[in-house]
């Protein structure tokens, strides 16, 4: 293998990262799996979404803090740095895992909107329609595939920024309706917390998921000229864009829509304007919910692809998967990504909804984990950093620790959930897969 085929090109913009990040983290969560969560908690799981926030602003900070530092390595080398190549290992395959999980739980939720208009085509045939688009657009160089996604991204931010007007305005009557609802939805049906408060930790475990694909600004910095300058400021933004774009059209929701008549089938967006009367901007918002899963499934094998590229540059993995094409692209794991993202889209005929909820809460626990190794590498290697920091996370290291704390309580949470019984058996059993590989795989290195 030539050198210059396992360098990546360095062609991701300030506004690339930040889109491609926010194109990771709003896509099914917000658009599909909010149905779930204001079942389980009601109006009030807001303050689910706003703290795991909180604990992203953390998790966000620590790799920005870990960046300024080894402004050459990506997340998966903080961790590799902290704790060794095993458990290195072990996170970067789980990470891959989480993120073709989630890719393929995208492509069927693009299949299912796309049945809002093409109700007679089978699931599967529209999921894998929506798979081989994904595929062919990470083809592009990573500039052309920053800036495909730029706009995708900012399509569906667009449109969420409209959507909170729009409900906003039918919710306070500016806009004429039959009987404007104004805050009583939040008063009735049980309250604002109609399940109690700890349907608010319950909830927590989707939202998690929701917010996973933050962490992606930690895989771009390979491909980010000057990341110690740029990620600091990238970090400051984002955060509080992610929490406004969940919590208030979700406010929206349930001041519209009593929070135990939304419908599981369909998304709680378009069930908000075709509910009002607006039947054809629902049209409009079922074609932006489609180009949003497709940006979110897009950012999703851009993180697989590159994570599986750092996977195999270090020893981690086949190093057949290094192989980039011409225009920078980790081809061999493209191809990769595209078989299980083909098979999972085929999978769907067969077990449709039941394969949704098992991915849902995959994603969701493996993010607890890669979350908390984040915030212990930069709790370990803080001590040892061989230059001053620009950015430093704040309340160190009691923030980090107590985030860290959380972090667990909310995977114990998933652990003793029976909803999540299939999930936990998948995880446990391809970590201890995982395992078992790491303990031959090093020893017969050190041989």
């Amino acid at each position: 293998m030539k050198s210059n085929e396992a360098t990546l090109h360095k062609k991701l913009r300030p506004r690339h990262i930040t889109f491609m990040a926010m194109g990771g983290v709003i896509g099914t969560g917000i658009f599909k799996g909010s149905t779930e969560t204001i079942s389980l908690a009601g109006p009030g799981v807001i303050l689910s979404y706003v703290f795991a926030g909180l604990l992203l602003l953390v998790v966000m900070g620590a790799i920005a803090e870990m960046a300024t530092v080894y402004p050459n390595m990506n997340m998966k080398d903080f961790i590799r740095k902290a704790f060794g190549e095993r458990l290195s290992f072990i996170i970067g395959w789980l990470y891959c895992f989480m993120w073709l999980a989630v890719c393929v739980i995208e492509v069927i939720a693009a299949g299912s909107f796309l049945q809002y208009w093409l109700p007679d085509v089978p699931l599967w045939l529209l999921s894998l329609a929506s798979a081989a688009f994904i595929i062919v657009v990470n083809m592009l160089s990573v500039g052309g595939l920053g800036e495909l996604e730029f706009w995708l991204a900012g399509i569906k931010i667009a449109m969420i920024i409209i959507f909170i007007a729009l409900g906003g305005c039918i919710l306070f009557g500016i806009i004429p309706t039959e009987t404007p609802p104004y805050l009583s939805n939040y008063a009735q049906h049980g309250g604002f917390f109609p399940n109690g408060w700890l349907a608010i930790f319950s909830a927590l475990l989707v939202v998690t998921f929701s917010y996973g694909g933050s962490e992606l600004i930690g895989l771009t910095l390979t491909e980010t000229e000057n990341p110690e300058k740029v990620l600091p400021k990238v970090v400051k933004s984002f955060i509080l864009r992610v929490v406004l774009f969940y919590t208030l059209p979700i406010l929206i929701i349930c001041g519209l829509i009593p929070w135990n008549q939304l419908d599981a089938s369909t998304s709680p967006f378009v069930q908000v304007l075709s509910s009002v009367g607006l039947q054809g901007s629902a049209h409009v918002m079922n074609f932006i919910l489609i180009t949003a899963v497709l940006s979110a499934a897009n950012s999703g094998i851009y993180g697989a692809t590159r994570m599986l590229h750092s996977l195999a540059i270090n020893g981690e993995g086949p190093k057949s998967l290094a192989r980039l094409s011409s225009n920078g692209v980790p081809v061999n794991s493209l191809k990769l990504c595209a078989v299980i993202l083909i098979v999972g889209s085929m999978v769907a005929y067969v077990a449709q909804d039941g394969l949704f909820r098992i991915l849902m809460a995959v994603p969701g626990f493996v993010v607890l984990l890669v979350w908390s190794c984040i915030c212990l590498s930069q709790l370990k290697l803080r001590k040892s950093y061989p230059v001053e920091p620009t950015f430093k996370i704040w309340g160190f290291p009691y923030v980090t620790a107590v985030t860290v704390g959380c972090l667990w309580v909310i995977a114990f949470l998933f652990l003793i959930d029976p909803q999540n019984r299939i999930s936990i058996s998948v995880c446990v059993a391809f970590m201890a897969f995982l395992v078992i590989w790491s303990l031959v795989k090093f020893r017969r290195k050190q041989a």
